[in-house]
C-alpha cells in the first residue's frame, strides 16, 4: 500500500517471500526480535524495489506542504479529554469526533478510548511518523503518542487497526522516564527522521525547572535516553519545532511544574518560575547554541513553529502573558533574533482580579501554505486570522469572538479609553452558550476549516474559568475565507463535551489521522 506507480500497474518481485507483519512487528514475539525481522526485511525489500523503475516509493504524508494542502478532506479527528483535576475519579480519554458533513455522527463523539490510569491529564500529542518520514517507504503513520502532563506516562494508541475506534497498543511509564533519564512532566512529541521519538519534559520528578529536557523513545517506544547533549538542557522546556535544512532546532519555554500545576500565581513570575527565552540547538546532534532572552515582551513563550516550507528561516512564537506573537529568524552571521510581530493590546477592565487582562496567547498555527496565521486570545475570547505573506508585517484579515471573560452576561466589562465599558457579543450555536475561551485549533489541510477547543490544563480552567468544572468544554468549527481573510462560526457543527457519559469533561489538542499542519514537519 505504499507503493504509488506513476503509471500503470505496479509489481514488485515476490511480495508473498516477505512476511510483512514483520515490518512494524507483532505482539508475539520479542521486541529485539521483531527489529531483527524488520532489519531483514527492510533489506529484502529495497533489493527487490531497486530493480523495478515502475514503483515511486513514498512513505507517511505528503512530499512537500503544498502537496498536503491537496490531500483529502479531514473525516475524523481524535482529541484529548481530561477529568484529571475536575473533581471526577475517571480516566482521561481519547475521543473519535466524526466531522465529514455527509456522514449521519457528523459533530457527535463515535468512540472514546479510556486510558487505564486515572489523575494523567492528557494534553498534546503527536506521530510516530509523518512527513518527515516521507523518504521512507516503510515508515508508517501508525500510533498516536499521547504524553500526559501530569502522571509522567505516555500512551501509544494504534489509529491504523480501525481510524474510528483506535487501541491502546503500549504504555511508557514514569519510573522508567525517571530511572533512565530523570525526565518528567512530558509534553510535545514529534517524529524524527530516524524513526525515534522526540519529547519535550518539562521537568524533573519533583517540579523543578532545571531538570527539563528531551526524551528519545526508540520506534518500538522504549526509552533511549535524552536528545541533548549533557550539559545543554535548557532552564525551561514547553514546546519545540525542527528545520532541518537550517540545521537547527528551536525551544520555548513554560515554567516550573511545581508552579504551573498548582495554578497561575503572578508573583511566580517575577520569583523566576516562568520562562521568557527561546533556546536554539543544533540538529540533529542537540548542542544548546543560543538562548534568546525575549524580555518582557516575550513572557511565557508557549507554542513555537517555523514556516512550512523547510528552506525558510523564520518562525514564530506565542508568548501568552505579553500577548505577543514574535517572530524569530536567522541572521546574516548565522545567529537567530527576535522581534515582536503582532502585539495584542491589554484590556482595561472592571471587576476582575487585576486592572487590565492580557489577551493570553495560547495556541496558534500556520497555514500550509504559508499565508495565514491563526492564534487565540484565551482570556479575550477572540479567535484571529493575520496575513503573513511578508512574515515582518502580519496584517489582520480576520476575527472572530467565541467566548472569553467579557462577553456580554459576564460580571466583567471592559473599559475604553474615553470610560465607556463593552462587552463582545458571542453568539449561541445550536442554542447553547459559548463557554470558557478559544484554546487549541486546528486547521484542515486546504485551510477552510478551524477547530476550536476550549481547555487549557485543569488547574488553569478551574481558576480563570471554573464553570467549565461543572459544564465541561465544548469543540466548534470556524470557516475561513481563504480569499479575501474572514473568519465565521459554523452553526452546524457543536460537540458538547459536557454531555459526555461519565460526567463533563474537558476537551484540549486535536489531531487528524492522516496529520495537519501542527503535527508534520518537512525537511
Amino acid at each position: 500500500e505504499r507503493l504509488n506507480p506513476d503509471k500503470g500497474s505496479c509489481k514488485v518481485g515476490n511480495l508473498d517471500t516477505l512476511n510483512l507483519d514483520t515490518l512494524h512487528g507483532d505482539n508475539t514475539e520479542s521486541e529485539s526480535g521483531i527489529a531483527r525481522k524488520q532489519e531483514r526485511n527492510k533489506e529484502r525489500f529495497y533489493a527487490m524495489v531497486e530493480g523495478n523503475g515502475c514503483c515511486k516509493l513514498a512513505g507517511p504524508g505528503y512530499g512537500t506542504p503544498l502537496e498536503a494542502m491537496s490531500g483529502p478532506r479531514e473525516a475524523l479527528i481524535y482529541v484529548t479529554c481530561v477529568y484529571t483535576g475536575t473533581g471526577r475519579e475517571k480516566p482521561d480519554f481519547l475521543a473519535t469526533v466524526d466531522v465529514d458533513p455527509n456522514s449521519p455522527t457528523y459533530s457527535k463523539v463515535i468512540h472514546r478510548l479510556p486510558v487505564p490510569y486515572i489523575g494523567d491529564e492528557l494534553h498534546h500529542s503527536g506521530w510516530n511518523a509523518c512527513s518527515s518520514c516521507h523518504g521512507d517507504p516503510l515508515a508508517d503513520r501508525r500510533f498516536l503518542i499521547l504524553p500526559s502532563l501530569v502522571s509522567g506516562r505516555i500512551y501509544v494508541v494504534d489509529t491504523k487497526t480501525n481510524p474510528k475506534a483506535p487501541s491502546l497498543h503500549k504504555v511508557v511509564q514514569p519510573d522508567d522516564i525517571v530511572k533512565k533519564t530523570s525526565l518528567s512532566y512530558p509534553h510535545t512529541s514529534h517524529c524524527l527522521a530516524s524513526g525515534d521519538v522526540m519529547v519535550s519534559c518539562l521537568g524533573d520528578k519533583d517540579g523543578n525547572a532545571k531538570g527539563n529536557g528531551f526524551l528519545l523513545l526508540d520506534s518500538q517506544f522504549n526509552v533511549k535516553g535524552r536528545w541533548e547533549k549533557p550539559g545543554h538542557s535548557p532552564s525551561f522546556g514547553y514546546d519545540f519545532w525542527y528545520q532541518p535544512r537550517h540545521k537547527t532546532m528551536i525551544s520555548s519555554s513554560w515554567g516550573a511544574p511545581a508552579a504551573f500545576t498548582k495554578g497561575f500565581n503572578l508573583q511566580h513570575v517575577a520569583d523566576g518560575l516562568y520562562g521568557r527565552h527561546l533556546f536554539v540547538y543544533s540538529w540533529p546532534d542537540g548542542e544548546l547554541k543560543q538562548t534568546m532572552d525575549l524580555g518582557n515582551t516575550g513572557l511565557i513563550p508557549l507554542e513555537i513553529r517555523f514556516l512550512h516550507d523547510p528552506s525558510k528561516d523564520t518562525g514564530y512564537v506565542g508568548c501568552a502573558l505579553s500577548s505577543n506573537m514574535v517572530r524569530f529568524f536567522k541572521t546574516q552571521d548565522g545567529s537567530w533574533n527576535h522581534e515582536v510581530a503582532i502585539s495584542v493590546q491589554p484590556l482595561k477592565v472592571q471587576n476582575w482580579i487585576l486592572p487590565e487582562m492580557p489577551g493570553l496567547i495560547t495556541d496558534f498555527l500556520i497555514s500550509l501554505d504559508d499565508r495565514f496565521l491563526y492564534f487565540v486570545n484565551w482570556l479575550h475570547g477572540d479567535v484571529r486570522q493575520y496575513n503573513i505573506e511578508d512574515p515582518k508585517n502580519p496584517v489582520l484579515a480576520g476575527q472572530v469572538w467565541v467566548g472569553g471573560l467579557v462577553q456580554k452576561g459576564s460580571p466583567i466589562v471592559a473599559v475604553t479609553e474615553d470610560g465607556q465599558t463593552w462587552q463582545s457579543n458571542v453568539p449561541e450555536i445550536q442554542e447553547r452558550s459559548l463557554r470558557g475561551g478559544p484554546q487549541m485549533i486546528q486547521l484542515s489541510l486546504d485551510g477552510k476549516r478551524l477547530y476550536v477547543t476550549n481547555s487549557l490544563f485543569s488547574t488553569w480552567d478551574r481558576q480563570f474559568y471554573p464553570e467549565l468544572m461543572e459544564k465541561g468544554s465544548h469543540m466548534l468549527r470556524i470557516d475561513v475565507d481563504t480569499e479575501k481573510g474572514g473568519l465565521k462560526i459554523n452553526p452546524n457543527f457543536f460537540v458538547d463535551f459536557g454531555a459526555e457519559p461519565d460526567g463533563p469533561s474537558l476537551a484540549h489538542e486535536m489531531r487528524y489521522p492522516g496529520g495537519d499542519c501542527t503535527s508534520d514537519i518537512w525537511i
